[in-house]
């Protein structure tokens, strides 16, 4: 499975942003929480529905966005 798998977009799906595995956990959520200082484990902890791979896989998405790349993602 590419980690990038974890990534969904649904027009039905918070406003259609790119969310965490058809949850209502954006990759801007995620972004935001790592960047108040949050580590990967105490985001887990605090949200024990989240996995390890979708932290990483939230900033492998955004890191393709900020690169100038695009990614075809199912519904």
């Amino acid at each position: 499975m590419n980690i990038l798998d974890r990534i969904t977009i649904n027009p039905n799906v918070c406003h259609g942003k790119p969310c965490i595995r058809g949850m209502r956990w954006t990759v801007e959520i995620i972004i935001d929480l790592l960047g108040s200082g949050m580590s990967i484990n105490e985001i887990i902890e605090d949200h024990p529905e989240l996995e390890r791979d979708d932290i990483l896989a939230s900033l492998q998405y955004a890191k393709m966005l900020v690169a100038g790349h695009t990614l075809k993602i199912a519904a």
